[in-house]
């Protein structure tokens, strides 16, 4: 079990991003998983495909969540899981859809939070966290999310961006990113402005031995 863990803060709003190193006691075995899974795309959001992942390997860790939940997220009640999954990223750079060409959210609750952890080394990129130039929003809650969308339509309307977003854009200012590692967690709250660090020569294969691998958890705060 790690016996630390790293805290990192991004942009002007001062959330928080958990780093932790050597998550997974065995991450060969977690590995050897995903790739006897059957992959399969989930929707028009994420650029990819997903296999369910077996969550009971984040219960080594309970010690580890039952420190960070509240005292580094505030949730005090604890957390369920909604979702485990193996994810790879697949859809070739001129296939996107508008949606996958900037950042994103998962959620408009600061109770949701995401845990991903990569099980693909350097070359998967990393995950990168922004601030929206012209509302300086850098988390979407529930207030924010009409002013955002109507502002993002009528920017994207005028501008149209092409593959993977990686860095500063017309429409958003990356804050901060935190680089892939392979055993490598980070955990943020689902709300912020983020997207995966897709570098350009990056192999978008949908064989996790050759793909960018990462399981993808939400835990949902009470």
């Amino acid at each position: 079990m790690p016996e630390r863990y790293d805290i990192r803060h991004f942009g002007n709003e001062g959330e928080p991003v958990v780093i932790i190193d050597d998550f997974a006691s065995d991450p060969g075995a977690l590995f050897e998983a995903a790739c006897a899974k059957s992959y399969q795309p989930i929707g028009p959001y994420y650029p990819g495909i997903r296999a369910q992942a077996d969550p009971g390997y984040l219960s080594e860790h309970m010690e580890l969540f039952a420190d960070v939940l509240p005292g580094v997220f505030g949730l005090e009640n604890g957390a369920h899981l909604s979702e485990c999954a193996f994810s790879l990223v697949t859809t070739p750079r001129d296939a996107l859809a508008p949606i996958q060409r900037i950042p994103h959210f998962d959620s408009t609750s600061p109770k949701i939070l995401a845990l991903l952890h990569y099980l693909c080394d350097e070359t998967g990129g990393g995950t990168a966290f922004y601030r929206h130039r012209s509302t300086g929003f850098e988390t979407i809650s529930e207030t924010r999310h009409r002013p955002y969308d109507t502002a993002l339509r009528t920017e994207n309307a005028q501008n149209t961006p092409t593959g993977y977003v990686d860095g500063d854009t017309s429409l958003f200012e990356e804050t901060g990113r935190v680089k892939a590692k392979f055993n490598r967690m980070a955990i943020y709250r689902g709300y912020r402005l983020h997207s995966g660090v897709i570098p350009e020569d990056l192999s978008l294969s949908a064989d996790p031995r050759e793909g960018r691998l990462t399981v993808n958890t939400f835990f949902q705060g009470r």
